[in-house]
């Protein structure tokens, strides 16, 4: 360290100090700045990126709502629909049960009037067979009454009593 102290020299030293603040002043005006200002840059450039990923992420955390949102109401609309097309089922199969039962009513009330026509024709066939057959008896025992003269007189006779008497 004495020799330091030595060789010191008051010129050096100013000259060296001189070149030193020449040599700050140098790097300041040409180094530092463009440093800081690419550092400041790059700050900013990560700040950013950490603002665009926050912000990423609070719209895929919006989207991921929005979604579920999307798809609970797609649920509820689906859960509608299939309660309004069992709805519909219901109403046709009670329609069509109607529908058939009153087509069988129809179909039995017509079946019933056609058995009832076809009586009543049996019915008026059947008198007519009847008074067309009571008819052949009554005249042949007319026939056969009536044939015999004696029997005619007596037929007579008997209906003159019947008549006195009413």
């Amino acid at each position: 360290m004495d020799q330091l102290l030595n060789d010191f020299s008051p010129g050096l030293f100013v000259m060296q100090a001189v070149i030193l603040l020449i040599l700050i002043l140098l790097m300041k005006k040409f180094a530092w700045k463009p440093i800081l200002n690419s550092l400041d840059e790059r700050e900013q450039g990560i700040q950013g990126a950490l603002d665009a990923a926050e912000k990423a992420r609070l719209e895929m955390k919006n989207l991921q709502a929005d979604n579920e949102k999307a798809l609970q109401e797609a649920r509820i609309e689906r859960d509608a629909m299939l309660k309004d097309a069992r709805e519909i089922r219901t109403k046709m199969i009670a329609e069509a049960e109607d529908d058939a039962k009153e087509q069988a009513s129809k179909i039995i009330a017509q079946a019933q009037e056609a058995i009832e026509a076809e009586k009543r024709a049996a019915v008026a066939e059947l008198k007519n067979q009847v008074a067309v057959l009571s008819l052949e008896i009554a005249e042949k025992v007319v026939k056969d009454e009536l044939s015999d003269k004696n029997k005619q007189m007596q037929y007579v006779e008997k209906m003159l009593q019947d008549a006195n008497l009413n």
